[in-house]
């Protein structure tokens, strides 16, 4: 059979045996417009009451609206100026509303990106603010320590606004368990230091720190107590199908919605396994995830569950924009290949550089499967690059990429492997009957 498979803004097709486990989320297509889809959501929330009703319980200050950065594909340009009107029908003027990118540790949007992201018409008339982990001018320190007992700093304008709506795409994260809700604060509003216990290495080395799992999982623990520090005083829950559009809005108090929204995206977007596979074929999840080979770390720990131990992954993603932020490139080159190195640094606590997390989930692949078998193809990278990224890496012209990634599938086939395909990659993640052990993360 062919399977389409997504790579930056365009698909690549492959063809592989008819009897190869197809992992894919199981959303129906919903026919309600997406402006009536969210109102009437904000209208008849969950665990609170209605956003007009909350809005007029507003403090002094801004209403801060908190949107992800173009690394998650939410379609806010199809109902953000649909909020921004509701809001202001309720007495809140323009000047009253801001607009805070919840960027984590990632870079500052770029202002393409916000066009693309939210319109022409919200650019040109809202204020929106960029978070910056790292700029101290940009943060506050909130009362109370967070499930670890660290210091917690959040962004100031989501900290000093009279009234705090948060938005995020719920779908399985390979580390938090589901992604949204309190992730939008924590790490998308924190300071780099409270960010340090979050990605960690004792909370990542901990089994239940992965997709689909959040009892005792620590990231879910700490994000959540630091998210309780300074709640959200309601929280708009954005469930996408596999076509990358709106399937759900799911709105109201910040933790009892995005519970509900969870209890959805499991049954849709999470499959049991039933046999493990020989090998995983799998897309990092196209625009606007795969612009990066950081991001595309996702799409290959996410197949670990699928896969026999010693298996083999093949994982293709755009990396459009090259390796990942500075830090990241710096880790991955000097740690080229020798990962046991990595690790005995980074928890030995003498250690501590952004985006290293991602460099230990990456670890997780190459532990169960090894170098060799975890092959990585890309356009965006070059051969000499990716040589320093420990994958077998395969930099390819964009007319040989289906061909080149074609050869290799055909030799497992001709192997007898079986295999499972992931054609929106991490967007729908295997779950195996065993759970991971029950620790305390600490």
């Amino acid at each position: 059979m062919t399977v389409n498979f997504r790579y930056g803004k365009e698909e690549i097709a492959l063809t592989v045996p008819d009897d190869s486990l197809v992992y894919i989320p199981s959303y129906t297509t919903v026919s309600t417009d997406i402006e009536t889809m969210l109102l009437d959501s904000i209208s008849d929330p969950v665990g609170c009451l209605p956003l007009s009703d909350q809005l007029k319980k507003r403090r002094k200050g801004n209403v801060v609206i908190v949107v992800s950065d173009i690394t998650r594909p939410i379609p806010y340009h199809s109902f953000l100026p649909c909020l921004l009107e509701y809001i202001e029908n309720e007495g809140v003027s323009k000047d009253e509303i801001a607009i805070v990118v919840a960027t984590g540790m990632h870079r500052a949007s770029t202002t393409d990106e916000k066009l693309y992201m939210f319109g022409k018409q919200v650019v040109e008339n809202y204020k929106i603010f960029d978070h910056d982990a790292e700029n101290d001018n940009m943060l506050s320190l909130v009362e109370g320590k967070s499930w670890s007992g660290a210091e917690v700093r959040l962004n100031r304008h989501y900290v000093e606004a009279g009234f705090r709506i948060l938005t995020g795409l719920v779908e399985p994260h390979f580390m938090a368990g589901f992604s949204g809700g309190r992730k939008s604060i924590c790490p998308g509003l924190a300071s780099l230091n409270t960010i340090q216990m979050f990605h960690g290495y004792r909370f990542l080395n901990h089994p239940n720190a992965t997709n689909t799992v959040l009892e005792d999982n620590p990231l879910h623990l700490e994000n959540s107590s630091v998210a309780r520090l300074c709640p959200a005083d309601f929280s708009i829950n954005i469930i996408l199908d596999q076509e990358k559009k709106i399937n759900q809005i799911i709105s109201g108090e910040q933790f009892a919605s995005h519970e509900k929204a969870i209890d959805d995206v499991k049954r849709k977007s999470c499959t049991s396994v039933a046999v493990p596979a020989d090998l995983a074929i799998t897309s990092c999840g196209g625009y606007p995830l795969d612009d990066t080979f950081y991001q595309c770390v996702k799409g290959f720990v996410n197949c670990l569950p699928a896969l026999k131990s010693n298996g083999e992954i093949v994982a293709f993603g755009s990396c459009s924009e090259g390796i990942g932020s500075p830090e990241y490139e710096s880790i991955m080159k000097k740690y080229a290949s020798r990962h046991p190195d990595f690790l005995h640094d980074i928890s030995k606590g003498s250690l501590f550089i952004k985006d290293q997390w991602q460099f230990q989930m990456h670890i997780r692949v190459l532990e169960q499967l090894g170098l060799a078998n975890l092959h990585f193809y890309t356009t965006g990278i070059s051969q000499e690059e990716l040589n320093l990224l420990s994958v077998t890496g395969h930099s390819v012209t964009q007319n040989r990429l289906a061909v080149s990634i074609q050869q290799q599938v055909d030799m497992a086939v001709a192997s007898k492997k079986k295999i499972a395909v992931f054609p929106e990659g991490p967007y729908c993640s295997p779950i195996c009957d065993s759970k991971p052990q029950n620790e305390t993360g600490r």
